[in-house]
């Protein structure tokens, strides 16, 4: 083989890894390794709308019953005051 084949194979293989990692890390994500986490939210921080603020981070009260941020599987549970929640979008209706 030569060097130029050499170099197109190693080039090949490299892209191929890369778009694997890739691929592997958005499945992670996708599958569930994380959960939404509410009523332990300092204000300012939630990661989503509620039904009182259209955007994240926009929470004026720490503690709010509604608003969340992700965790890691499993943490909310054992934190005081927080509660596992499924929100897909709570935006205020117009």
């Amino acid at each position: 083989m030569s060097n130029r084949n050499s170099l197109y194979m190693l080039a090949v293989s490299s892209a191929l890894a890369v778009a694997g990692m890739t691929a592997a890390s958005a499945a992670s994500a996708a599958d569930g390794d994380k959960e939404q986490c509410a009523g332990i939210v300092k204000a300012g921080k939630n990661d989503c709308a509620t039904s009182s603020n259209a955007c994240h981070g926009h929470v004026e009260k720490d503690g709010t019953s509604e608003a969340w941020i992700y965790l890691p599987k499993g943490t909310c549970e054992r934190l005081v005051g927080g509660r596992v929640v499924q929100v897909v979008d709570p935006s205020p209706k117009k």
